[in-house]
């Protein structure tokens, strides 16, 4: 029996066609939109098996875990409703170790649960997640894993001294970003390294940054608010921006969808 060049190719796309990390999300979002949440999840971890670099499956996974423990547990869950998706990256990353997106969401995954959590919990969360950020850093060096590290260096106190952390891993951020194409996640950058500036006692700095992030987006209120507050005001305000006990927004829709 012989085959035909083209009934050859057409069998070898075969599994691309039907098949593949895009057709398990897609049925994911099925799912999901049914609150079918063990079906959504599956699909949506089999999604990232087969993609683990795929900045969008991790991000809605996760998006979607969130989503189901306030559904399931009015308000912010509850940490049980976490665990399956910090399970889900302590092995993908155990698998993948070289996978910067999968160390991301690791961290990702326990910040998302503090919320949940009670207070000395939260602090073991909180460190946890630093320590999977550097992994991602280690992976593969980027602004998000940059920001992210520098951006949750700025929730904790200035008595653990992690300000000029902050500062540091912020500023490579914003290195990396001033040699990429303008982005309208960048304006995260100037928000953060002026916060991590102020934090750092260093005032001047911090203003003028938040400045320099206004002329690039002249509509950004995060930065407005900033500049027209001192001394008291700025510190009330900012200290609630950096309450370490809010929900962290740590979806990833800005990046994915520009790409």
């Amino acid at each position: 029996m012989s085959y035909r060049p083209a009934a050859i190719l057409a069998i070898a796309v075969l599994p691309m066609a039907f098949g593949g990390p895009a057709d398990s999300f897609d049925k994911a979002i099925k799912a999901l939109a049914s609150k079918d949440y063990a079906g959504a999840f599956g699909n949506m971890e089999a999604a990232i098996k087969e993609d683990p670099e795929s900045l969008k499956y991790a991000s809605e996974y996760r998006m979607a875990v969130i989503a189901a423990a306030k559904q399931l547990h009015p308000k912010e869950g509850k940490p049980d409703d976490y665990e399956r998706c910090i399970k889900f990256f302590e092995h993908l990353t155990a698998e993948r170790p070289s996978a910067w997106v999968a160390w991301l969401n690791y961290g990702f995954a326990y910040v998302d649960q503090i919320p949940a959590a009670g207070a000395i919990t939260q602090v073991i969360l909180a460190n946890t997640a630093l320590g999977y950020f550097t992994k991602s850093i280690e992976a593969k060096p980027s602004w998000i894993a940059y920001y992210t590290r520098g951006a949750a260096y700025l929730f904790w106190p200035k008595i653990f001294g992690r300000a000029p952390l902050a500062v540091a891993d912020l500023e490579q951020a914003m290195k990396i970003q001033k040699s990429q194409p303008k982005q309208p996640y960048h304006l995260r950058g100037y928000v953060a390294l002026g916060d991590a500036y102020w934090k750092n006692d260093e005032l001047e700095k911090a203003r003028a940054l938040w400045q320099g992030g206004l002329a690039q987006f002249p509509d950004a209120t995060a930065l407005k608010d900033r500049l027209a507050k001192q001394g008291d005001d700025l510190k009330a305000y900012l200290d609630d921006v950096l309450d370490p006990t809010k929900r962290v927004d740590t979806d990833l829709r800005p990046l994915w969808s520009v790409q």
